[in-house]
């Protein structure tokens, strides 16, 4: 099994990380729970009240494995890793690039025609799968919708246009997200996107498998030698890992939005597993969260054909193709970036 596939997520409370040997060791209460050797992990994940020890964090450096520490309900705090990988000429050319507004666009366009597919194959699929549990008139204006937000991808507007294309297009998108929702209604029910904090169970859902989704894209983008901060859609901001946030819009509705539907509509999670904070904010317990990573990491062991390099691939190795598309394209090497579209 390749490392990039296996990600460590820790999220027991108190659990401390050390290095034995070759191996990362988890304990828990001083008593060791578990023993897993390095080469086989791609990444480590804390989240909350997880340490660990400086020579764990050393070794991994040195053996390119990150570390990164998340808040208990999944907000990115810090990364501890090794030195910085790949060529410093890719590096430059994609701050040249990314300087340069219509070449940004260029780039952008391709990611958003990326979204904007998958979004309307995620309302497709619905379609044809439950016709008699939505409304079909409905999520049929929402596909043509989206299909004319596609066709006025495809002239050269500015980033500004651009951003207000994809704007409408999540509208219309999460307009009727409710509808795919086919089981537990009292406990799943969707209004609005909604963030920082999630207000329900839904949205709750959404914000923390995208945070996964983001780690996991932010590791391909360094281990081809990008920089994840500097991106084209979004533009700088301290803090902020733009590029990571470019290359996630294509595998939003295709693994995070779909992923939450099946943990649902399949009663994966229940709605006992999610408490309301006094600022309104819901969080899921501990439990679900380990629910919910242990099928994202189910997920990416599946296997699709890939629709540009037409090799069958599993889906954790999408974030590598596409970062290794991307870091082509910016070499000049491709004409165009190819964005991962789901058939």
């Amino acid at each position: 099994m390749k490392r990039h596939l296996n990600t460590l997520f820790v999220t027991t409370q108190g659990a401390y990380l050390a290095k034995e040997g070759e191996t990362v060791i988890v304990k828990i209460d001083n008593e060791v729970r578990l023993r897993i050797p390095v080469h086989t992990i791609g990444g480590i994940v804390c989240f909350g009240q997880v340490s660990c020890s400086p020579y764990l964090m050393g070794y991994c450096a040195e053996q390119n494995v990150a570390i990164s520490f998340l808040t208990e309900y999944g907000r990115f705090l810090a990364k501890v890793q090794g030195p910085v990988s790949g060529n410093v000429l890719l590096r430059r050319e994609q701050y040249r690039q990314a300087d340069d507004l219509k070449i940004s666009a260029f780039v952008a366009r391709a990611i958003l025609t990326g979204k904007i597919a998958n979004c309307r194959i995620v309302i497709e699929r619905v379609l044809r799968d439950h016709p008699e549990k939505v409304n079909i008139d409905v999520i049929t204006m929402a596909s043509r919708k989206l299909a004319t937000s596609m066709k006025r991808l495809q002239s050269e507007p500015s980033l500004d246009i651009l951003r207000g294309i994809e704007g409408e297009a999540a509208l219309t998108y999460f307009g009727v997200f409710d509808h795919f929702i086919t089981s537990q209604k009292d406990d799943f029910t969707f209004h609005i996107r909604n963030r920082r904090p999630p207000l329900d169970t839904v949205n709750c859902l959404l914000s923390f498998i995208y945070t996964i989704v983001m780690h996991d894209i932010r590791s391909a983008l360094e281990a081809v030698g990008l920089d994840p901060a500097v991106g084209f859609l979004h533009r700088d901001r301290p803090g902020r890992p733009g590029l990571a946030l470019d290359l996630m819009e294509e595998f939003r509705p295709f693994l995070a939005d779909r992923l939450v539907l099946s943990l649902i509509n399949l009663g994966q999670v229940k709605g006992k597993g999610f408490e309301t904070k006094e600022n309104g904010a819901v969080l899921m317990d501990d439990k679900t969260r380990k629910t919910v990573l242990t099928a994202y990491q189910t997920r990416k062991q599946d296997e699709i054909m890939h629709p540009f390099i037409n090799e069958k691939i599993t889906i954790g190795l999408l974030f590598h193709i596409q970062a290794m598309l991307l870091a082509r394209h910016l070499r000049g090497d491709l004409d165009a970036y190819p964005p991962f579209i789901w058939r």
